[in-house]
């Protein structure tokens, strides 16, 4: 596993429970995470709760992304392995940051990690299919929507139907 990698403004390194005040500015969020399976956080416990939760042994890789300068997180990426070279991606930014392009430059360094130096064939990211920045980030970056899943998470809004992004090794361009 790399544990740390970079971008041209971001550095992605491992996240850590001492992330969780910065973090919490975008899991207290509601509009933010109001696509996310759970709701948002009501107090930087409850962040710290859901880092360590996610510090054990996990299929999931989890990083910060911070800004080249400052260790201080701003979003989030993650990586989970569901096979041999297909591999699931999340992400998440705060919204202090947002229309920097940062979002994108950190899945994209995220994906040429995964395909250029893992090996990857297949990567791939569920949206709710309102999710319209997700959406047009993935379409931008190459993805192709390949399925609609009905009444796929039960969340904290509901019933949700998912949109299945895929993007192959093929499809990724060289930089």
């Amino acid at each position: 596993m790399t544990d740390i990698f970079a971008s041209e403004r971001l550095v992605m390194r491992p996240q850590r429970v001492e992330d969780a005040e910065a973090l919490h500015l975008a899991y207290r969020d509601v509009e933010l995470m109001r696509f996310w399976s759970n709701g948002p956080h009501a107090s930087v416990a409850e962040t710290r709760d859901y880092l360590t939760a996610r510090s054990g042994p996990s299929p999931w890789r989890g990083w910060v992304m911070t800004l080249a300068d400052d260790d201080t997180a701003i979003g989030t990426l993650a990586a989970g392995e569901k096979r041999p070279g297909v591999v699931e991606i999340g992400y998440l930014l705060a919204r202090a940051h947002w229309g920097r392009g940062y979002a994108r430059e950190g899945v994209s360094r995220l994906l040429d990690l995964l395909f250029r130096e893992e090996g990857a064939r297949r990567v791939f990211a569920d949206t709710d299919p309102e999710n319209d920045a997700s959406n047009r980030l993935l379409r931008s970056l190459g993805f192709t929507l390949e399925g609609l899943l009905r009444a796929d998470w039960e969340t904290h809004i509901g019933v949700r139907d998912t949109h299945l992004w895929g993007l192959l090794a093929s499809e990724w361009p060289t930089k």
